[in-house]
């Protein structure tokens, strides 16, 4: 008799069981989810907010599925948007401007910031760093007129450092810097986390010094897409701009710790304690955003970086390609 209960409760519980996945997966048919290809051009503990916005579902609640496409280097992120093969890119809005320089009709517009300032660091084969010490010296910095570059040259002048006195790499590939690094080349690197705390680790190098902190304010990654796909789709790009409000805020409002608990399934070559430092380090650069606004001021100052840099000759309308789409 008893024998017949447990059985006749295991089958229950079996068809309970069943009865809650069929249901869940009905559910999130049900849930209509726009799909949106997303290229980002590196994969960065930097970019926290965009992953927190992703891991607590805040696309999801605004009716959106992310499909993440890691796409190393500004110019390949505005190449894979004009071709269509994603529908929004996160880079340095630099490449927008190069672009609509370039006369294409179709031209990227910006709609949505994420991060105010560089998220690079110095890393230096010796310990004991002052920044006099780059000169006469080998920096790998990735590609030339790309936003790491940009800022690393602007950081360096607002030092008094004489860049001319500097042998500045560009050769080496964005997604290429820590492995040529750790095979010899160059004395110094430009890198972002978590590749810079992972050449501290392996004692290939230290963490000397943030560019972020030294270049000052600029609408460093963002995100863009092209104007008919922003015009044709401007609702669901506020969806999505509201969902990275959400992530900005909860950076703001969390510390470290609980952030780095939230996106830990985005890093799992990262310990939780790597991670946590990882974040802190950038929270005590102030990093990111308050929101999504990209304000007219720290546009005008990215182009004043890329005007001294004799890579832009004149100004861009901020209007032309800056679209905010974030409301209050």
């Amino acid at each position: 008799m008893k024998k017949r209960i447990i059985i006749s409760i295991i089958s229950l519980l079996v068809i309970f069981i069943g009865i809650l996945t069929f249901a869940k997966v009905t559910s999130n048919k049900d849930k209509n989810l726009t799909k949106i290809k997303l290229a980002e051009v590196t994969h960065s503990a930097f970019y926290t907010p965009l992953y927190v916005a992703i891991e607590n579902g805040y696309f999801e609640s605004e009716g959106i599925d992310i499909e993440l496409i890691l796409t190393p280097g500004a110019d390949k992120v505005a190449s894979a948007v004009l071709s269509n093969d994603v529908n929004v890119g996160f880079a340095g809005p630099e490449s927008a401007i190069y672009v609509y320089n370039g006369g294409e009709k179709d031209y990227i517009k910006t709609f949505a910031g994420l991060t105010k300032r560089d998220g690079q660091f110095i890393v230096s084969r010796n310990k004991d760093f002052k920044l006099e010490d780059l000169i006469g010296k080998e920096v790998l910095v990735g590609r030339y007129a790309g936003m790491p570059s940009l800022n690393f040259i602007n950081a360096l002048k607002n030092s008094n450092i004489d860049i001319s006195k500097i042998n500045i790499n560009y050769s080496v590939e964005f997604a290429a810097l820590s492995g040529s690094f750790i095979s010899g080349v160059g004395d110094y690197v430009n890198l972002f986390e978590p590749n810079a705390t992972n050449l501290e680790k392996q004692e290939y190098g230290y963490v000397v010094e943030s560019i972020g902190k030294l270049s000052g304010e600029v609408p460093y990654t963002a995100f863009y897409a092209r104007n008919s796909y922003l015009n044709d789709n401007k609702e669901l790009l506020e969806k999505f701009t509201k969902a990275i409000d959400k992530g900005l805020k909860f950076v703001q409002e969390n510390d470290a710790k609980t952030c780095a608990d939230v996106i830990l399934n985005q890093f799992p070559e990262i310990s939780k304690n790597d991670l946590t430092k990882i974040i802190d380090r950038y929270k005590k650069y102030d990093s990111w955003l308050e929101n999504p606004f990209i304000s007219e001021e720290s546009f005008k100052n990215l182009e004043d970086i890329m005007i001294d840099a004799k890579i832009l000759d004149k100004y861009v309308p901020y209007d032309k390609l800056i679209t905010n789409l974030y409301n209050e």
